[in-house]
């Protein structure tokens, strides 16, 4: 449902009735203000002309022009007056499409209320860059700050980092401290604003971090897994990963293939009988004899009650497993004094 009161389509067809009929047509086929709502590209209204890109570019430069200085921009003054106040509560500065989509739920309405934001004085779009998406502002001060602290986030945030959304709000505020403080206490306003960087974003479990990392762009099986088992805390299970998946990411996974990817990612411990953790953790790596290998290492000779504490911290195994493998002569030998040692 539009928030604008004023109708766009009745104002711009005001605006453009009195222009000569091909400067007309090019304003209607470059904004999609047609019956198909279909926006044409420079090159192909030339084609249609018989002229080229770069002549319709001056038909179109021309009758804005023409409109700006009609006087009917200003007989329809509440229009823009509208659009600048709404542009203001979605933060001054706001992703294009965020801000069309909360202008109206109408894609043809949106056409209109594109070519009134170009007509107005008041509003100024900056195309898509290296950094930033393509957004509105009304305030070039206020843009230049909030484009300043976006970049300055990326710089706080390491590659593989997650960090949840109220924690890259709060770090997000005080790079933008010096902005009016009706922006900056509104958590909405500073979500909006992070949208328009293109080197951080969100993943679909709501966690935020850098857009080049895996963590927060999942592209398989394996990345999906990391961020269940990640968000979940604790050990699971293959078969409940999967699930998982299918529940979160909306993703189509087969038990064995997941089973297959776990095992080949070195992000992945398994821990028990199907059980997997990440190696972040802490965990070490290896079958339960590895367990014991590595602990001999750390800690020189151990009982078997001292290794059994030890080892059932790494793996969801029974204490008779491990002494199965305790029992190994190739690997551990007993002590005089009843500890175990390595070979």
């Amino acid at each position: 449902m539009s928030v604008l009161q004023t109708k766009p389509k009745q104002i711009t067809k005001k605006l453009i009735e009195t222009l000569p009929e091909r400067a007309c047509t090019v304003v209607i086929s470059r904004y999609g203000l047609g019956a198909d709502s279909k926006r044409m590209t420079l090159e192909a209204i030339g084609q249609n002309y018989g002229i080229t890109r770069e002549r319709v570019r001056q038909i179109e430069n021309y009758a804005l022009g023409k409109i700006k200085q009609s006087g009917l921009i200003s007989k329809e003054r509440k229009i823009f007056d509208e659009l600048l106040s709404a542009i203001d509560s979605l933060g001054g500065v706001v992703h294009e499409d965020h801000l069309f989509e909360n202008l109206s739920a109408k894609e043809d309405e949106k056409n209109h209320i594109h070519l009134l934001l170009v007509l107005g004085d008041e509003f100024t779009k900056e195309k898509e860059t290296e950094n930033f998406n393509p957004r509105w502002y009304i305030d070039k001060n206020l843009a230049d700050k909030v484009h300043s602290a976006l970049i300055k986030l990326n710089g706080e945030i390491a590659e593989n980092d997650l960090i949840s959304e109220e924690e890259i709000l709060k770090l997000f505020s005080k790079l933008v401290s010096d902005v009016p403080k009706k922006y900056v206490s509104d958590s909405e306003t500073l979500k909006r604003w992070l949208l328009i960087s293109k080197n951080v974003g969100k993943n679909q479990l709501g966690e935020w971090g850098l857009s080049s990392s895996s963590n927060i762009n999942a592209k398989g099986m394996r990345d999906y897994a990391y961020l269940i088992i990640r968000q979940h805390g604790s050990p699971m299970h293959f078969a409940e990963v999967t699930r998982k998946i299918g529940e979160m990411f909306n993703k189509k996974a087969h038990v064995a293939t997941c089973h297959n990817e776990l095992i080949k990612d070195p992000r992945f411990v398994l821990v028990g009988r199907g059980l997997y953790a990440l190696k972040e953790w802490g965990y070490m790596v290896g079958v339960v004899k590895d367990v014991i290998n590595q602990m001999l290492k750390q800690n020189g000779p151990m009982t078997k009650d001292e290794i059994i504490e030890n080892v059932l911290k790494e793996r969801y195994v029974k204490e008779n497993t491990i002494i199965v493998n305790l029992q190994d002569p190739k690997c551990f030998k007993k002590t005089k004094d009843g500890k175990y040692t390595l070979i």
